[in-house]
């Protein structure tokens, strides 16, 4: 090829490549989706409305429309924890019975009703098992002045009980919300983080500000249980009725250790062009926290840590957002001349390299989409 062809070419492919980000994937739905669990080498979950449920086996190139759950058409999938391309269990989020739990083991084909909200005012938002040897835990709104915390008996998820219930419940001290306006938000099921035995943290929103709660181990001698408290810490975000915190991820796996970096995305949902109060971050594992210098440009409702870019990531209905500094500073991430030019918005949750939003959305992010510029 002539230099100048030659040239001409790399011009041409340079620009495209630097904003590629999410490929807008074919699906069989056009249910909102909002739950998302990729379990890596191809194989991922979704769950969304009308008792919704996807499977991709090969990287999200086919979504499997599964089985509907028994009594589930009307029920809201809000979130999905998948244990392998057989296995996963999917939560609904709505007023009392509407909150339940379905589990398959047979790649989605059947599906069994393994948990019902037993509280008539309760409201399921999370659901996470952070390993397949760890029993799922379960969190919802506060009914009668407390949280709502369930934990199965064990990694099976076939039993549940109230976390209360716990044989070492004496040596777990169970947070309680500063307000009865304070609740949880059920927007990507990311509000929700660790285990059942060592203590979990999670975020909260509402009128009265938004909260970071993380356990705090105290061991009284070497033959004794430690017993956990819970540290509480005021998030700067957005304030109000539709605000707050709705989804929070740390760095890595390091069980909120002082070296532990983590972002808090949110917002006002009413409000999804408002950039005010969408993100802060932590360097000290929770201790302090301090609002982004530069927002994300609107709302936000999930947020995750690409490992390999070391690259935070959020979106929400307007827009994409990347930060290359641990959340101080966000800059949006548009879609490449050659993407729809709505690429970048209308999502609600993410799961490496998964994301999706309303109407059946799901995209992939690109490999390159990352990449220092």
């Amino acid at each position: 090829m002539p230099r100048k062809l030659l040239l001409a070419a790399t011009l041409l492919i340079i620009p495209i490549a630097s904003v590629a980000q999410w490929q807008i994937l074919n699906t069989p739905t056009t249910a909102d989706l909002r739950g998302i669990h990729s379990l890596g080498s191809g194989i991922a979950w979704a769950s969304g409305t009308n008792g919704t449920v996807l499977r991709t086996e090969d990287n999200g190139k086919t979504w499997q429309p599964c089985t509907t759950p028994p009594d589930a058409a009307k029920l809201d999938f809000r979130g999905i924890q998948a244990f392998d391309n057989k296995t996963a269990i999917v939560m609904s989020s709505g007023p009392g019975d509407l909150s339940r739990l379905y589990k398959t083991t047979d790649g989605c084909n059947t599906w069994k009703l393994i948990f019902t909200n037993p509280d008539k005012e309760g409201f399921w938002d999370g659901l996470v098992a952070e390993d397949s040897k760890a029993p799922p835990i379960l969190i919802g709104d506060p009914v009668g002045g407390r949280f709502a915390f369930f934990v199965a008996d064990n990694n099976l998820a076939n039993h549940w009980q109230r976390m209360e219930h716990l044989g070492r419940a004496p040596n777990l001290s169970f947070p309680t919300p500063r307000s009865k306006d304070e609740s949880f938000f059920a927007a990507s099921n990311s509000i929700l983080h660790g285990y059942a035995y060592n203590g979990f943290s999670f975020v909260t929103g509402g009128r009265n500000g938004s909260f970071f709660y993380a356990p705090k181990w105290t061991v009284h001698s070497l033959f004794d249980y430690a017993t956990v408290a819970y540290s509480v810490k005021a998030l700067p975000l957005a304030k109000g009725e539709s605000a707050g915190a709705f989804s929070f991820v740390s760095d890595h796996d390091c069980d909120l250790r002082p070296i532990c970096k983590l972002i808090a995305v949110g917002g006002d949902y009413k409000k999804p062009d408002d950039p005010t109060g969408t993100a802060a971050f932590t360097t000290d594992g929770g201790k302090t926290w301090t609002a982004a210098t530069t927002p994300p440009h609107g709302y936000r409702s999930s947020v995750t840590y690409d490992t390999p870019t070391k690259t935070w990531i959020t979106v929400g209905p307007n827009g994409t957002d990347i930060s290359t500094d641990d959340g101080r500073n966000w800059h949006a991430l548009k879609p490449s001349p050659t993407d729809q030019p709505d690429a970048d918005q209308h999502w609600n949750a993410l799961s490496l390299p998964f994301v999706v939003g309303p109407h059946g959305r799901i995209g992939i992010l690109r490999p390159d989409a990352l990449q220092p510029k």
